[in-house]
């Protein structure tokens, strides 16, 4: 080789020639006249750029599944995009239906474990009872750690006539008994729990505003009027939202004609729009109360901030999240999909309610520092925006900003949190414990419906204490008196709590849940003593 070739002072100026010719190349082929030169044209060429010259093959699809959520993160919290993927099961969360085998399930010491089959879902029609332990799925081990939550929704949802086989365990049977079973559709239920909860009292649990979450609340609703209740807790506490038509379409059967419910604005006018109630509502005369804690959301606080600002009603518990945003979803041709903000929401009295998403704020921890300031613990700590000040239908000032405000404020309740419940509670022991005591006594709780019937079937409060300790300890928890007298009535109503809704369904935990709940407690009171008709003072 010419030794003058090896001399890099010789070649390094024609590698640098040949590199600037070929960037000259490739700028004259992606930065053409023919491209205007804004925001798509870049995106296009950037892509372009890897697509042609990159060192590796790079699959464009992941990579824009991975900048999109970037980008959309700077306009607000809010604005999502949802990969193909995963579109199906977000939207049969707020759907009305999706197609599976009907059972709800929780995971313990690596096993699938069956809480509850649904009345006339897939899984009853062959058999499936409470208690049941899933140890195979499709003849695959269905029993190690390999196996999530989202893994096991995933197995067994499917298409509609589709068929899946499990392996199961029953203690009744020495051998695995095997069903197959075939998918059909399962619905989605907004409602938890809707029942008397005194003689005149009426309770409803809700935990999302899905598809079918007006059609559930008028349902009960009637049925428990029928049952005799003459005023409402509506429970809303740990509801993030979902579609705002039936937060709507629930707050107009507590209004009069004309009452303002929520406005909408945005930069495209079909968004803008007031909706007002028309007066069609079955229980404008009826006493309500609103219960809201930190984690309730969007379409909740629309319900909330309708009651309230009307004045129609006692809103209690703590300050509501804050979420003040509207989102319209767009599908994209490749099934992906995109939650765009398109207006801001208001209540009746002019208040946006979002919470500020300015940069430098670290909304994804707003929760976290609330708690920190002391906020779930006393009002005193709550820092109102006094210039976001608005006034309801009778002249009672509410603020903008930062969530909805309870008129009566109640602090989480933390009494019994000592360090021996903390242990057994962050162990899963308590849930544990009640499945395997139900699994015991499934024949003993069978005539029991309601939460009335199951509470004189259980032991004595101190016998179901002191078995828990005994569970606890074999499982590594040494024993301290001193803290589980202190935890006393909060492990044992737990305990008890978790057993109904192993025995009877969710609608049990919160029959059981509630006698023992301040915020329920407060409502019940403030109910009582008529508060709820006439709301007039601030508990701030």
């Amino acid at each position: 080789m010419n030794n003058r070739i090896k001399n890099p002072a010789v070649w390094m100026p024609l590698a640098i020639a040949v590199a600037l010719v070929g960037g000259m190349w490739l700028g004259k082929v992606f930065f053409s006249t023919s491209h205007r030169w804004d925001a798509n044209a870049k995106l296009d060429t950037i892509m372009k750029m890897i697509e042609a010259g990159y060192v590796d093959d790079v699959d464009t699809d992941s990579l824009f599944d991975t900048a999109i959520p970037d980008l959309l993160s700077h306009l607000d919290p809010h604005s999502t995009y949802i990969p193909a993927k995963d579109l199906q099961a977000v939207n049969d969360e707020l759907g009305g239906s999706f197609s599976g085998i009907g059972i709800s399930f929780t995971i313990m010491n690596d096993t699938i474990n069956v809480l509850e089959v649904i009345a006339g879902g897939p899984s009853e029609k062959v058999g499936l009872l409470p208690g049941d332990r899933i140890v195979t799925i499709d003849d695959s081990v269905a029993t190690s750690r390999g196996w999530s939550n989202e893994k096991v929704m995933h197995t067994l949802r499917g298409d509609k006539g589709t068929v899946v086989k499990l392996g199961i365990k029953r203690n009744t049977s020495p051998k695995i008994l095997t069903y197959e079973i075939t998918r059909g559709d399962i619905p989605v239920n907004s409602v938890d729990a809707a029942y008397l909860i005194d003689d005149e009292t009426g309770y409803m649990k809700i935990n999302k505003f899905g598809a079918t979450t007006y059609a559930e609340f008028l349902t009960h609703m009637l049925e428990m009027r029928t049952d005799g209740a003459k005023r409402f807790i509506i429970d809303l506490r740990g509801n993030g939202g979902g579609f705002m038509e039936p937060a709507v379409l629930m707050a107009q059967e507590f209004l009069p004609e004309g009452a303002p419910i929520v406005s909408m604005k945005g930069k495209v006018k079909s968004n803008n729009t007031m909706l007002a109630s028309d007066g069609s509502g079955t229980f404008k005369d009826d006493e309500v109360v609103v219960l809201l804690d930190e984690y309730s959301a969007s379409a909740s606080e629309i319900f909330a901030g309708a009651i309230q600002d009307n004045d129609r009603g006692l809103v209690i518990g703590r300050r509501s999240f804050g979420k003040g945003l509207v989102q319209h979803q767009t599908e994209l041709p490749d099934s992906s999909a995109i939650r765009l903000t398109v207006a801001r929401y208001y209540t009746p009295s002019g208040r946006c309610i979002q919470k500020t998403y300015a940069p430098g704020t670290n909304y994804n921890n707003d929760i976290i520092d609330r708690y920190n300031h002391g906020e779930f613990y006393s009002a005193d700590s709550i820092k109102q925006n006094t210039s976001l000040a608005f006034t309801t239908m009778h002249g009672r000032t509410v603020y903008g900003g930062g969530g909805i405000m309870p008129d009566i404020f109640v602090p989480n309740d933390t009494t019994g949190y000592t360090s021996y419940y903390l242990n057994v509670a962050n162990a899963g022991l308590l849930q544990k414990f009640a499945f395997d005591y139900n699994d015991n006594n499934r024949e003993l709780f069978a005539p029991a419906k309601t939460a009335a019937e199951l509470l004189p079937l259980l032991p004595s409060d101190d016998r179901l204490l002191q078995d828990f300790v005994a569970y606890a300890q074999k499982a590594g928890i040494v024993p301290r008196w001193f803290y589980i007298n202190e935890s006393r009535d909060l492990l044992v109503n737990t305990l008890r709590a978790l057993i109904a809704r192993n025995a009877i369904g969710l609608q049990g935990y919160y029959e059981v849940d509630n006698l023992t709940d301040p915020t329920v407690g407060q409502a019940l009171k403030s109910l009582g003593d008529g508060e709820a008709a006439f709301p007039v003072t601030t508990g701030l």
